[in-house]
């Protein structure tokens, strides 16, 4: 317990902390002297540009980017403009702001992203200082220009430049300034001397400190919290006042006893912080001044970067990295020498136990007197949390589960998670991996955030292995984790296609929300059309497949894939594109090859596009179905004389198929248009359009025999048809004469029943007589019975001596009808 609290140090009622972080990995060997360093928060990674002013075309600076634990990600000569402030994006990404107000973005390894300019202005006035901050809205950029205007934008990514009103009095850059975020909106604070003013957009408004000192003097150094809720100010006089940045209140004011400006002022506080402090760094000393008035002071050997995070202060120099924080509550109550907390005498209680000493139960039975034991465990799992030293944690957690043996209705839950996320931060925390988050930071970041920049410095398999530990959602996890290693692995130029086809197979294999044809387009969009191709085949969706292979110009494979799919839909977009980017005659010539594609391009066009589809038989010389064509497109038209020509060449193409029967119905279609118009000429019938049938029943019904019977001629109508149209127009129209005459002309093939039959269906019994002995003795009892004579039908049954029709008459007969019944039934008894 003492070997903990040996490097804590009083401030205030709070004591505070340096805890190694890392010995850095890298080799500098003038140290980080005459360089601009920016150090990504949330233990982000390190930009340094070596000796930024160095102007000799001959002799470059070098722009190197490293882990935090200085392990070397990228490095290259800086060829472009000098370089006034470097910062980091929230995504990680390197903001290089230059002289004539160019800003350069690169990613974490040094490859160029994209620029952007602060506006024409700058490039005259060149700037003279430059911030880089983190608001609501994204990152943002701060500039002070020669000409002492202030520009500003708020979000890079929706660049918005802003211009901010003039100060009055401002001669170059001032003293010093910050951004301020107030009320989601972005401020300057900047002081001339003792003057303070605060720029928005529209105004510049004189503030002052409450409750500074008159000799405070003039304002040479400023500094905001993390969370841009706290304001630090240093004078000339050594004096620092901190309070909150809305300059409504005072905290403290601090006598530092420096006279000189330090390198740089950062403060230090953690969530719910007892003793929040500023930590100022000269060239050999770095104090921490708490709002309580006390001060710690470290001596430094060597150059040193502040980096401010949300619950304390990285340390950067060339040899080590270390992080300066309040030490957290619990861990107080714990590690505190003589401390009584519960926390602290269950860590005792399981050190005890460990040496097998009476002790233990000793301690357990003061906590349990208290009632506390159910607090204690709750401390040891959150002290272990605040802890960075594997050790101390296991010692903490041992502990905790040592304690809630003892406990019956305390959950799991808070253990196992701590358990997990110890695990977590602790393999990130190495020194190959370089992320020193503190659990705070972890809680604040997410562990998707951290998933994300484990990708994004592409150590997949420390990702991959993280997520199945974690037990997140594939989708969420290890696909998401695959899915970026896929996208960098087809921009590896060293690999041939077959060989990343296969990796990609072999990894990804069914990852469920992996996308290859995603993978596919990022590989197209390096150039590599042949890899793309090979992997869509992975992929199962055709739908996915098709618009990536159009895209690639590849469309007789995008229309093979699409046929494949049974998708009628994609298959006609894939149509559909090639018509508008082939020429008639090749398209054409591709439809041929995919009969299923042509079938479906046809039916579109019989609905959408006659005449292509007219085209389409010519190039296929389809005769048959362009014949067919033909005859469709007759009946569009109005004028008889167009009709007519179009049918002709449907005869033309019919006789080129040498389908002799289709050639016939289209000669006599024209026979029969040319005969209808004639009478339409002579006697206004009317029967153009109506077909054969319908016209022969037209002509009879207008009593035009003569005309029916010529058309019955020539079209050779079979008889039967024929009789049966003629009966039943003379019956329709009670022609009852003209039917008898009719009837005689000669024998009907359609026998006399049917005239029976009609007659009756018109209720003219009277006229169906005439026709009863006409019919042949087969159906003779039928006719009887159309016509209700049962005795004429019993004598045609008894005569014709059938069981059928004996019993058909029988069964017609009435109670009134004894005589004929017994007549029936001894004609059937004397038949057996």
């Amino acid at each position: 317990m003492t070997f903990i609290t040996a490097n804590w140090n009083p401030l205030g009622e709070a004591f505070y902390r340096k805890s190694e972080l890392y010995e850095m990995c890298w080799n500098l060997r003038d140290g980080l002297r005459d360089c601009l360093v920016a150090a990504a928060p949330y233990g982000g990674p390190i930009a340094l540009l070596r000796e930024p002013v160095r102007r000799s075309p001959s002799s470059r600076p070098q722009l190197e980017i490293y882990s935090a634990s200085g392990v070397s990600i990228a490095s290259f000569p800086w060829k472009s403009g000098p370089v006034v402030h470097l910062g980091w994006t929230v995504s990680d990404e390197l903001l290089c702001i230059q002289e004539d107000g160019s800003v350069l973005i690169y990613d974490l390894f040094g490859s160029f992203k994209r620029h952007f300019s602060m506006g024409q202005e700058v490039v005259q006035s060149q700037v003279l200082e430059a911030k880089v901050f983190h608001s609501p809205y994204g990152t943002g950029v701060a500039i002070v220009t020669g000409s002492s205007r202030f520009i500003m934008a708020t979000n890079i990514d929706d660049l918005k430049l802003r211009r901010l009103p003039e100060v009055p009095g401002l001669q170059g850059k001032p003293s010093c300034w910050v951004v301020l975020n107030q009320d989601r909106q972005t401020k300057v604070l900047l002081s001339t001397g003792s003057e303070l003013y605060i720029l928005d957009n529209t105004s510049c408004t004189a503030v002052s400190l409450p409750g500074l000192a008159p000799q405070g003097g003039s304002i040479v150094h400023m500094s905001v919290s993390f969370s841009y809720k706290y304001l630090a100010v240093l004078t000339d006089s050594g004096h620092l006042w901190t309070g909150p940045s809305h300059l409504q209140d005072k905290m403290s004011e601090v006598d530092t006893k420096k006279l000189t400006p330090p390198k740089q002022m950062v403060w230090c506080r953690r969530p719910k912080s007892q003793q929040p402090s500023v930590v100022l760094m000269w060239d050999r000393l770095l104090m921490v001044v708490g709002v309580c008035q006390d001060t710690i002071q470290f001596p430094t050997e060597d150059q040193c970067v502040l980096v401010g995070e949300m619950d304390g202060v990285r340390i950067i120099s060339s040899t080590n990295q270390e992080l300066l924080q309040e030490v957290p509550l619990v861990c107080q109550e714990i590690f505190k020498i003589a401390s009584m907390a519960p926390g602290a005498l269950l860590l005792e209680a399981h050190r005890e136990y460990e040496k097998s000493s009476q002790k233990a139960d000793e301690y357990l039975r003061e906590i349990k007197e208290q009632s506390m034991l159910g607090e204690a465990v709750s401390q040891c799992i959150e002290a272990a949390g605040h802890e960075y030293d594997p050790n101390t944690q296991k010692s903490l957690m041992r502990a905790a589960s040592f304690g809630k043996c003892f406990l019956t209705d305390f959950s799991p839950g808070q253990f196992v998670t701590t358990c997990r996320e110890l695990r977590v931060l602790n393999s990130v925390r190495e020194s190959s991996v370089g992320l020193p988050l503190t659990h705070t930071q972890f809680k604040q970041m997410t562990l998707q955030v951290l998933i994300d920049r484990l990708v994004y410095r592409q150590f997949y398999p420390l990702a991959i292995e993280m997520c199945r530990y974690l037990k997140i959602p594939d989708y969420q996890g290890v696909s998401r984790v695959l899915k970026h290693w896929a996208s960098c692995k087809v921009q590896q130029k060293d690999l041939s296609d077959e060989a990343i086809a296969r990796a990609m197979c072999a990894k990804v294999g069914d990852s469920p929300g992996v996308s290859y044809s995603d993978i596919a387009a990022k590989a197209y969009e390096c150039g590599r059309t042949e890899l793309a191709i090979k992997l869509l085949d992975f992929e199962a969706r055709s739908g996915e497949q098709v618009p990536l292979l159009l895209k690639m110009k590849r469309s007789q494979l995008a229309l093979s894939k699409a046929v494949e799919s049974g998708d009628t839909d994609l298959v006609y977009t894939v149509v559909t594109y090639l018509k508008n980017e082939m020429n008639r005659g090749d398209f054409f010539m591709t439809l041929r090859n995919q009969p299923v594609a042509l079938s479906l391009y046809r039916q579109f066009c019989k609905l959408q596009e006659q005449e292509t589809l007219k085209d389409l038989y010519n190039q296929d010389d389809d005769h048959k179905e362009l014949a067919n064509y033909y005859v469709t497109a007759s009946y569009r038209e109005k004028r008889l004389e167009s009709r007519l020509s179009l049918l002709q060449s449907a005869v033309d193409e019919y006789n080129k198929a040498k389908n002799e029967f289709s050639a016939k119905a289209t000669e006599e279609e024209m026979r029969l248009l040319r005969f209808q118009r004639k009478l339409d000429d002579e006697k206004g019938a009317g029967l153009l359009e109506l077909s054969l049938q319908a016209t022969m029943e037209a002509l009879l019904a207008l009593g035009l025999y003569k005309q029916a019977e010529q058309l019955y001629r020539d079209f050779r109508v079979p008889d039967k048809r024929y009789w049966w149209l003629k009966l039943k127009s003379l019956a329709e129209k009670e022609e009852w004469d003209e039917l008898e005459k009719f009837s005689k002309s000669k024998k009907s093939p359609i026998g006399y029943l049917a005239f029976v039959e009609v007659c009756m269906k018109s209720n003219n019994k009277y006229e169906a007589k005439k026709y009863v002995s006409k019919v042949t003795p087969e159906q003779r009892v039928k006719a009887h019975l159309a016509i209700s004579d049962l005795d004429g039908a019993a004598d045609a049954a008894i005569e014709r001596k059938n069981d059928s029709e004996i019993a058909t008459v029988l069964s017609r007969c009435s109670a009134a009808d004894r005589l004929l019944i017994e007549r029936l039934n001894r004609a059937s008894t004397a038949k057996k």
